[in-house]
């Protein structure tokens, strides 16, 4: 069995965390062959290389593999896909919209957010908010997965996989880059950061949301929120933690004001400890807690980050 592993690029870098996750879930499968895919890409391709575990790296390099448009992307990986039984990636914002993709064109199911292999053709993965986990056997000759990658172990360093450069087919130009607005921070990115402090409704306004950020900037953390908390404009989109957000697990989430909906415990309930804050003692946050606090968090925030 081979794979051909999508990694993570961004701006001509890897993204390291994300796809060295996806690379110890696709070693279960068969050897890994990483692609590294930009209008730069052979820094990433020299990082992915050192990656233990990875047995070869192409690189495709074009203009019109730039801004991480999925169409060229998606073509890419079809013109390579003939020589792998398997073809995975983290499951990204960029694999999300790509992977389906090639899934189409190779006329293949997409098996999405894999959080388990149990052989080559046997994965599990959450359905219900993550209340059940659904068993998949796929009969498809090629296999097209993404891995929720904040199951997996990070693949450690030391490897000296070979560096093959690829041609990039002609595509349609179905697609093109408009602009990117992108949101910066010198904070950790959510995903991937050790510590993330999160806020829900009970914060209760965006001006609030400062004794969170001082909490999170105290603790070298990320900011989450919920979805309550996003919808009612508290937060930014990109910090919604949650099953239409984003999955974490953190190794400590705390949740402030947060009554712990299933949709939200979804996207944080892997998170090796976890402490909420609710003045609600009945919140249902508390029955996923390490660690729980009953008070008021106006009060026990500022005074825990005085403490810190």
């Amino acid at each position: 069995m081979s794979v051909l592993l999508l990694a993570e690029v961004t701006n001509g870098e890897l993204a390291l965390d994300a796809t060295a996750k996806a690379v110890t879930a696709a070693k279960a499968l068969g050897d890994v062959t990483v692609l590294c895919a930009g209008a730069s890409a052979a820094a990433a391709g020299e990082s992915a290389a050192k990656i233990d575990g990875v047995a070869k790296v192409l690189v495709a390099e074009d203009v019109g593999l730039s801004h991480r448009l999925a169409e060229p992307a998606a073509e890419l990986i079809v013109s390579l896909a003939g020589g792998y039984s398997h073809i995975v990636a983290p499951a990204t914002t960029d694999a999300k919209n790509i992977m389906p993709r090639v899934a189409a064109l190779l006329d293949v199911m997409v098996i999405s957010d894999v959080t388990g292999v149990v052989d080559v053709d046997t994965y599990q993965r959450p359905v219900y908010a993550g209340n059940a986990i659904q068993t998949v056997k796929s009969g498809d000759a090629t296999k097209v997965i993404t891995f929720r990658t904040s199951t997996f172990d990070k693949a450690g360093d030391g490897g000296s996989a070979a560096v093959e450069n690829v041609a990039v087919p002609a595509t349609e130009g179905l697609s093109s880059w408009v602009e990117d607005k992108v949101a910066k921070s010198d904070r950790p990115e959510l995903t991937s950061a050790g510590v993330v402090v999160s806020g829900g409704r009970g914060v209760g306004s965006e001006e609030d949301f400062k004794i969170i950020k001082a909490l999170a900037d105290k603790l070298g953390a990320a900011v989450g929120a919920s979805r309550a908390a996003v919808d009612s404009g508290f937060a930014p989109n990109d910090w919604q933690v949650g099953q239409t957000g984003k999955v974490v697990a953190p190794d400590l989430y705390i949740a402030v004001g947060i009554s712990g909906a299933i949709q939200h415990l979804a996207g944080m309930k892997d998170s090796k400890i976890i402490v909420a804050i609710n003045k609600d003692e009945e919140a249902p946050i508390f029955q996923v807690a390490d660690f729980g606090l009953v008070a008021d968090l106006f009060d026990a925030v500022p005074d825990l980050t005085e403490k810190l």
